[in-house]
């Protein structure tokens, strides 16, 4: 008699005898394959690129958040190998998916990452398997996307296999929460599923939150990033009023998050950077189309966050104009910070790339320095910048240029260097935090 598919793969989740396999590397997926290692399951890592491959294998972390002595320890011990080799998903017993979820030139959803990896799951696929979709994406993806493809080859949803939605909430660069630590949000397709996805999950994190099905958990992480964006929008046309007013922002937000209720600060910035906040709620807004719901508010703040680069890019020319240095068609510009947020190497739809865009297109000569970015990796979208590196920041380099533009307020640079610059145009409010709210610096 055959054992029973939801009985056997209980069982080996209780005795953590299970095999887990997580599919993409990234800053997602290889913190958890961690995780899982560490609670004991066996964990095998996939990937398309065999550099991570071989990075893993060495014991060396290309993640923050992951050290090289914990990997090198897991794959010492044999509890963490990773592979470029699909035909070994067969051996996994959880199969979690942690693959890119971008945006197309429309801004309409592109789930082929997600569907390809699907259908090399469907094709060795057997019973007994449980499959977690982790990557962000609209309500509905698990159940109308993922599960007809795993179901195309005759295996059941919730009789053969089982199926799931638990969407990631990593932070880079957040120091006070790890893998472990945040709160996991898991739904199943049906009952069995949902005891299958929390027993997994429960074993490996400290709380597991389940909700009703897998559409109300791809809603909850589109939820969180469209808060966020919203609000960044708000404070950003708040930016442009006060500036308009002579009325600093960031003093405003100061005196404005010391009331204890009712108030949460959000910061302006030069525009939205990484794979989720720039990029989820338009899953939303597309999905929406469908049911013939408006989303005003969330393309508004997409509108408003998009049109920063711009905004900053206007600033730094009138300010060149003013101090009658040079105009910024033939200005030399120093852009501090690649990455998209403060302290990492993610440059993943960082607006610095549109700011080097639109001031090469004015004419300026631009150049950069990231202390965590040696060099601009190839990108999807900014294929023209690959290989340009980074270049020393000292004072008498900072005086070369025309103006140095403040993207990224990473701690690891010398803000101190800048005051031998003409011009410093701040995003970040970086210069004023430090006690270096000198006359050469213009706030944007």
């Amino acid at each position: 008699m055959q054992p029973n598919p939801f009985e056997a793969l209980r069982g080996k989740l209780a005795d953590r005898s299970a095999a887990v396999g997580v599919i993409g590397l990234g800053y997602v997926g290889l913190p958890l394959a961690v995780a899982c290692a560490r609670q004991g399951f066996p964990t095998l890592g996939f990937d398309i690129d065999p550099t991570k491959i071989e990075a893993i294998a060495a014991g060396r972390s290309y993640i923050g958040a992951v050290s090289s002595a914990e990997l090198a320890r897991l794959t010492g011990a044999g509890t963490l190998d990773a592979t470029t080799a699909y035909d070994r998903l067969a051996a996994c017993d959880v199969i979690v998916i942690c693959v890119p979820t971008p945006l197309g030139k429309q801004r309409d959803p592109d789930l082929s990452y997600v569907e390809d990896t699907a259908r090399e799951i469907a094709a060795r696929l057997r019973p007994g398997q449980l499959v977690v979709l982790e990557s962000t994406t609209y309500p509905g993806t698990t159940r109308e996307v993922l599960k007809p493809i795993l179901e195309a080859g005759g295996l059941v949803s919730g009789r053969d296999v089982f199926v799931g939605f638990s969407p990631e909430r990593e932070d880079p660069g957040n120091t006070a929460f790890e893998t472990v630590t945040i709160p996991k949000v898991v739904a199943g397709d049906g009952a069995e599923a949902s005891e299958l996805v929390q027993a997994f999950y429960g074993a490996v994190v400290k709380e597991v939150v389940p909700v009703s099905s897998p559409d109300v958990a791809e809603a909850v992480k589109i939820t969180e990033n469209v808060f966020r964006a919203v609000n960044i929008a708000l404070v950003n046309e708040l930016k442009l009023i006060y500036d308009a007013m002579g009325i600093d922002v960031w003093e405003v937000i100061e005196a404005a998050k010391t009331k204890p209720f009712g108030y949460m600060p959000f910061y302006p910035g030069p525009g939205l950077g990484g794979h989720c906040i720039p990029i989820d709620p338009f899953y939303l807004t597309w999905r929406s189309r469908e049911f013939e719901v408006p989303t005003r508010f969330i393309e508004l703040a997409g509108e408003i966050n998009t049109a920063m680069p711009n905004h900053v890019v206007e600033v730094l020319a009138r300010a060149l104009d003013a101090r009658r240095q040079t105009a910024l068609s033939t200005a030399r510009i120093l852009v501090i910070g690649l990455a998209y947020k403060k302290n990492v190497a993610d440059v993943r739809e960082s607006p610095t790339f549109k700011l080097m865009t639109l001031l090469e297109r004015r004419g300026a000569e631009v150049a950069f320095h990231d202390p965590h970015v040696e060099a601009i990796p190839p990108t999807r979208e900014h294929a023209e910048f690959a290989g340009r590196r980074s270049v020393a920041l000292t004072s008498e380099a900072a005086a070369g240029y025309d103006a140095v533009l403040i993207a990224t307020d990473h701690d690891a640079v010398d803000y101190a260097a800048l005051s031998a610059a003409p011009l410093v145009v701040d995003t970040r409010n970086v210069m004023a935090r430090l006690g270096l709210d000198l006359t050469n610096v213009v706030k944007a």
